[in-house]
């Protein structure tokens, strides 16, 4: 008989422990996944919410050319010059500069010393052509910048030798947009 008892206690001692310990950690794990979930769904029934907004529009006020548009150097029949001048924006946010154009209604002329500038072929003396790579133009909030707009002015080629040494004012009209 001793024999048999010392058999059954081999046998036990032989069964791996993985297998008792199995329904105990499948427990802990649905227990886990369950907890989760429950979690979760409380958290998604029990939460409110809800709020306004206010959006503040404003008006956007005046952004001005300090100083009329101005060759930077000298031209002559047929040759062309920088147009420059300056833009201030009175706003408290930045500003783009997407257009310039001759005013309406608007001459370029020379100056009173030289008002015998003309053409010979009743072409205008000086006409504007802004280049599309020098727009736009980025203006910070509460600035004033210098705009040069490259060899944007060209004085005609049969302009008369009275122009010789006139400086043109070119009545501008700009284009802003908030940016």
């Amino acid at each position: 008989m001793t024999r048999l008892h010392s058999v059954k206690r081999l046998h036990r001692a032989m069964r791996p422990w993985r297998w008792r310990r199995t329904p105990v950690v499948l427990g802990a794990i649905v227990a886990l996944l369950l907890g989760i979930g429950a979690g979760s769904a409380y958290g998604y029934l029990a939460t409110h919410g809800s709020g306004t907004g206010t959006v503040d529009s404003g008006t956007m006020q005046t952004v001005t050319m300090a100083t009329a548009g101005t060759p930077s150097t000298p031209l002559l029949p047929g040759g062309t010059g920088d147009v420059v001048f300056s833009v201030t924006n009175p706003n408290n946010f930045p500003v783009s500069l997407v257009a310039v154009t001759l005013g309406a209604d608007s001459a370029i002329t020379a100056d009173e010393g030289h008002s015998g500038c003309t053409t010979t072929d009743g072409s205008p003396i000086v006409t504007l052509s802004v280049p599309p790579g020098d727009l736009p133009v980025s203006i910070a909030a509460d600035a004033t910048v210098q705009v040069d707009l490259a060899d944007a002015a060209t004085m005609d080629a049969t302009a008369t030798s009275n122009c010789q040494g006139a400086t043109f004012d070119i009545p501008l009209t700009i284009t802003v947009h908030s940016s």
